[in-house]
């Protein structure tokens, strides 16, 4: 089999992690066994014929296993569409892997920034929210739909001399120079009607020895100083000259704000920021939502993020598959449904077709059953004939007996 497809990725694990449990699915499949042994077979024939020795299992490594990969990488934070190739279709990767659309949903919570820009960063500031209201909110929906410069966070996979920028911040050592902006495209972004609700699960970061960390000086990246920008469509109709944005600094949590937070502990709830949105490749979700934070005065983080469409296969049109599809259906139905999506793309409708194959299989399996219990019948009432025979007619049996002794 070889072609793309699609998968959801939960959160908590890397792509390429989970993208190994899927590679060990498949590859400990029947479905890829012919393939995989055919071409281990000729990998080892041509070894032999190369260098006159025997291939050693390293030699072996890369034809004994299902050949995949995936067509642009996920946080581990976050869950969603991850397109896979296997096969042959590796070499389509390359469409994914830049001007694609993709589309997220997040969440995140105002109040605080973090080195990361989610859940899983150090806390850089704290500010007020106090202020927010749903007019200035909604208004950020306008301001970054469109082209714009985005600066990407400092946990990311982007090189700097040669070394990704999230090692730097590993390490704590300072970056050689600013992270400079990038341009991105917004084509659409909304947000939901519970934004700045605090009617949610999260609980607020807070600082562990009751003071703000200042990583800032050590990763020496001004993540609290980056240039704000607005969209070109948005400065273009409103006649500015610059797509700087001239918002003043956030402004600080109050004394007031911070007794609320410490009176009620993990029980309190920060307003909630909660959109959808449609981006181009190299666009930062993290960056977009720290944008949003700094556009309103204040900051904020992500709790949650889904990448619900990359192209057209999207978790909305039910075209993904999972992991447990693989993992906990028989190799006769998944193997049915992914041979038809190899095939015709992102058409197919995954949920409908595994419905299908898997009522097909239950239905084949009981007719098999059936047809094994009519046997083991017939099976038995041919024995329990025999042995009336022989019951009835013990003379008979006796003189057959002795004829075939006579003939050994």
């Amino acid at each position: 089999m070889n072609g793309i497809f699609a998968i959801d990725k939960p959160g908590g694990i890397t792509s390429n992690q989970f993208m190994m449990k899927l590679q060990h699915a498949l590859t400990s499949s029947q479905i890829f066994s012919k393939e995989i042994q055919r071409a281990t077979a000729e990998r080892m024939r041509e070894y032999q014929q190369q260098t006159g020795k025997k291939a050693s299992k390293r030699k072996l490594r890369k034809v004994s296993k299902v050949k995949m990969g995936h067509g642009g990488t996920l946080d581990p934070l976050a869950s969603g569409v991850l397109v896979i190739g296997i096969g042959s279709g590796t070499k389509k990767l390359a469409n994914y892997l830049s001007g694609t659309v993709k589309e997220y949903e997040a969440e995140a919570l105002f109040g605080v920034s973090t080195t990361s820009g989610d859940v899983e960063g150090e806390i850089l500031s704290r500010n007020s929210v106090a202020h927010l209201n749903t007019e200035d909110i909604k208004s950020v929906e306008e301001k970054f739909k469109g082209c714009l410069k985005q600066t990407p966070p400092i946990f990311a996979a982007l090189k700097m001399n040669g070394k990704p920028l999230y090692e730097y911040a590993r390490e704590g050592k300072p970056l050689p120079r600013a992270i400079e902006p990038r341009q991105v495209t917004i084509y659409d972004l909304k947000l939901f009607p519970d934004t700045l609700s605090k009617n949610h699960k999260y609980p607020i970061l807070r600082p562990e020895s009751g003071e703000v960390k200042d990583d800032i000086k050590l990763l020496n990246s001004g993540l609290l100083d980056d240039t704000l920008y607005f969209s070109k469509e948005y400065c273009e109709s409103r006649g500015m000259e610059s797509e700087v944005a001239q918002i003043e600094r956030p402004l600080p949590i109050t004394e007031q704000e911070t007794g609320q937070i410490e009176k009620f502990g993990n029980e309190y709830r920060a307003p909630l920021l909660h959109f959808t949105a449609k981006v181009s490749s190299g666009t930062y979700i993290r960056s977009l939502i720290s944008d949003i934070g700094k556009a309103v005065r204040s900051s904020s983080y992500m709790v949650k993020l889904t990448r619900s469409q990359q192209q057209d296969w999207s978790l909305n049109r039910r075209n993904v598959f999972k992991l447990e599809d693989f993992i906990q259906r028989d190799e006769k139905v998944w193997s049915k449904v992914l041979e038809l999506v190899l095939e015709k793309g992102a058409e197919i409708d995954v949920v409908d077709e595994l419905a299908k194959a898997e009522k097909e299989f239950a239905s084949e399996k009981q007719k098999t059953e059936k047809i094994n219990q009519v046997n083991d019948d017939h099976n038995e009432s041919n024995l329990s004939t025999e042995t009336l025979a022989v019951e009835t007619h013990p003379n008979e049996a006796n003189t057959k007996k002795r004829t075939i002794d006579e003939i050994e």
